[in-house]
């Protein structure tokens, strides 16, 4: 097992920050502690350059000095599966990726039957990943080699792997279709968390007004006792068994027995608090329950709706034809904005706002035409 360089100093930071600006190509990875701690974090970063692969330890030095490079469009920054990353570094360290190639997206284009980044390593490359820590804490120290080892593997092969993948692109005559898709990607960020606590909980909108009131107490408690423990909030109590009791709305610890994934040793732990909890959403006065938003319905339009199932089965013939998922290819909702527009004309999809420049060249006509036909 080969030794890796584990930065923690500003000095260290400064040199690679320069070292990666005379770069034209680097590999990036991150490692975060979303099941190990409330407060969710990158906890290292990998970088690959042409002179070495080394990691960096965010919680131990600041890194301001690495923005720079990240958002350098002239320097490409090669990710696989890039979503969540380019989410989690804004979020923690306010960073903007440009020049961005996703080796997941790629090899979607390319027509991959598996875009694993393990998967795909394996058979251009002969190169198997040991995913064993794929959900360790990383928010360890002192980090393990081994772990080390692991991540640093996550971006070694990344050049390679995307120089493979941009010529088979070349090839297809794709690569400024995945040009645009990631420059889309470059604009991602976590939503800013407004209102009552339920409007992202799955299963809230079929419960009433009262057991709204419940289920908002209930995962305010269930926040509260996460961050005084210091672990994510699922390993306090899973939501199937906070969205039962919420509906249910047992007023004693006898009630709670035989509801989904509530153990008895989570009910003899947490059983008061929960009952507070649920007392507390009964007592909220009639006329300040709270309402579940719900979007104005649009109107059923049979037509439109006919249309929506031919655009689908072009979807499947014209996907088949270019042996790619018709999900990459075109998504429901897009198809959907189509059949509503009914456009006559190419001209006509300049309407349909999540159309992408490179669907509308590709794939205007065939969708044009398929509702002519």
């Amino acid at each position: 097992m080969f030794e890796i360089e584990i930065l923690t100093t500003e000095s260290e930071i400064e040199t690679l920050a320069t070292e990666l600006a005379a770069d034209t190509v680097i590999g990036v990875d991150l490692e975060a502690d979303a099941l190990h701690n409330y407060q969710e974090k990158v906890c290292l970063l990998q970088f690959t350059g042409s002179k070495r692969t080394v990691l960096v330890d965010p919680l131990a030095v600041d890194i301001a000095p690495l923005g720079k490079v990240l958002a350098d469009p002239a320097i490409r920054k090669i990710f696989h599966a890039c979503d969540y990353d380019l989410r989690s570094l804004r979020r923690d360290f306010g960073f903007s990726i440009n020049g961005l190639f996703d080796t997941m997206i790629s090899s979607q284009f390319c027509g991959e039957p598996k875009i694993g980044l393990n998967d795909l390593l394996g058979k251009y490359f002969g190169v198997s990943l040991d995913k064993k820590y794929q959900k360790a804490d990383w928010s360890l120290r002192p980090l393990p080699p081994e772990m080390a080892h692991y991540a640093a593997e996550d971006t070694r092969h990344l050049h390679e792997l995307a120089e493979l993948l941009e010529n088979k692109l070349r090839d297809l005559g794709r690569l400024d279709w995945v040009a645009e898709e990631c420059r889309l990607m470059e604009q991602v960020g976590f939503a800013e968390n407004g209102g009552p606590k339920f409007i992202r909980f799955k299963g809230a909108g079929t419960l009433d007004r009262r057991q709204l009131a419940r289920l908002e107490e209930l995962l305010c408690w269930r926040d509260e006792e996460a961050e005084g423990r210091n672990c994510p909030m699922f390993k306090i109590m899973g939501n199937k068994s906070l969205l039962e009791l919420a509906r249910r709305g047992p007023d004693s610890l006898q009630g709670m027995k035989g509801i989904e994934g509530l153990s008895s040793r989570q009910i003899d732990r947490f059983g008061a608090k929960l009952l507070q909890a649920l007392k507390r959403g009964e007592e909220i006065p009639e006329e300040q329950l709270p309402l579940f938003p719900r979007p104005s319905r649009r109107e059923k339009d049979p037509a439109a709706e006919k249309r929506f199932i031919k655009l689908k089965q072009w979807r499947i013939d014209k996907a088949s034809a270019l042996q790619l998922d018709p999900g990459v290819l075109i998504n429901n909702a897009t198809l959907e904005e189509i059949s509503r527009l009914n456009p006559v004309s190419i001209a006509d999809l300049d309407a349909v706002d999540s159309l992408k420049n490179w669907q509308k060249r590709e794939l205007g006509e065939g969708l044009v035409n398929s509702l002519k036909g």
